[in-house]
């Protein structure tokens, strides 16, 4: 199924695939609404030749990885296995009405510090109520109070 996007002033139409929920869907729109401004060349699920495929994608002038987002369900083993051999900048999982403060406790003990320095991985916890909020599909900016940041 296809969902058209207004986002930012932009039209963004991105594919739900046969089991992908439109929670994930929306997740992706609302992490590119979120970070277009800061990372311009932002992409949503472009192949990078690794072993996962980024829900949200931009690369730096030196062709690293600037920044990394998935949505939904990410277990601690693939975070971990992301920060250590994608050498993101910047790590971003998004969520809605998830237990996040439990999850980053977990993220916390599992993966050593030198993958995680200070402000490399967050997690963006989104209100339950974010699929009312944003039932127009016109998202021209993401609330504050549509999310809780949970820096890990």
């Amino acid at each position: 199924m296809l969902h058209d996007f207004e986002i930012r002033s932009e039209r963004v139409r991105l594919w739900q695939r046969q089991g992908e929920s439109y929670r994930h869907v929306l997740m992706k729109a609302l992490g590119y609404a979120m970070f277009v401004s800061e990372y311009p060349g932002l992409a949503i699920e472009a192949d990078v030749g690794l072993k996962y495929k980024p829900d949200l994608v931009a690369h730096g002038e030196d062709g690293m990885f600037s920044f990394w987002g998935e949505c939904g369900q990410v277990s601690i083993k693939k975070t971990h296995w992301l920060l250590k051999h994608t050498r993101t900048e910047r790590l971003a999982l998004f969520k809605i009405a998830a237990n996040a403060e439990q999850f980053a406790e977990q993220l916390r003990e599992d993966i050593p510090s030198k993958y995680r320095p200070h402000g490399r991985l967050t997690i963006f916890n989104f209100s339950p109520q974010i699929i009312d909020l944003t039932a127009h599909r016109q998202i021209e900016r993401v609330s504050e109070d549509w999310f809780q940041e949970h820096p890990v």
